[in-house]
């Protein structure tokens, strides 16, 4: 077959939307964030996205099946637990703020829960015989860049939502582990 890069855009920009959600709802509560966090984000949810498939690619069809298998589950726990805990810090924090802190934690679990289907788009690009290293830097960059640009729309809109969207925040992450969970 030869190589499509109106497909492999395609499926990029289908790969990024987690990622953008889960930018716009950091962009709603964490608004004090630096140029160099915003660009952490972009660069740990664009690079799991690129990884994720390369790795999807080598692993082969045994391991592929127990990990598609598993991914939902495990996009869903990691979800599951930053929204909740997103949720209580909202309802616990003494006066009423939102805690506003980056965290590499955070942001890699963020990153590995919105890219785990890209792993099985990797088994694909192998069985297509599409070239895995455009493929994957095509899903990268798309990735890259619409967090980027979720974090500063929900930046935008968080402003006037106000402090408690924090909550919004942690559900609409929940949500979105829901949607991983059932393959929606």
């Amino acid at each position: 077959m030869t190589f499509n890069i109106i497909s492999t855009f395609l499926i990029a920009v289908a790969l990024a939307m987690d990622a953008f959600s889960v930018s716009m709802t950091k962009g709603f509560t964490q608004k004090n964030l630096k140029n160099s966090q915003i660009l952490y984000y972009g660069l740990f949810f664009g690079g799991f996205q690129a990884l994720m498939p390369i790795l999807g690619y080598f692993c082969g069809n045994v391991i592929a099946a127990i990990v598609t298998s598993l991914a939902p589950i495990i996009g869903f726990i990691l979800l599951l637990a930053i929204g909740l805990n997103m949720i209580r810090e909202s309802l616990t924090d003494d006066e009423g703020k939102i805690t506003d802190t980056f965290s590499f934690k955070e942001v890699t679990l963020l990153a590995i829960a919105t890219s785990i289907d890209a792993f099985a788009v990797g088994i694909t690009i192998a069985l297509i015989k599409d070239p895995i290293l455009i493929s994957s830097a095509i899903i990268g960059i798309v990735a890259f860049i619409f967090s980027i640009i979720g974090i500063f729309l929900g930046k935008k809109l968080g402003n006037y939502v106000g402090d408690k969207f924090q909550i919004v925040g942690g559900i609409i992450l929940i949500i979105i582990g829901i949607k991983i969970l059932l393959g929606f």
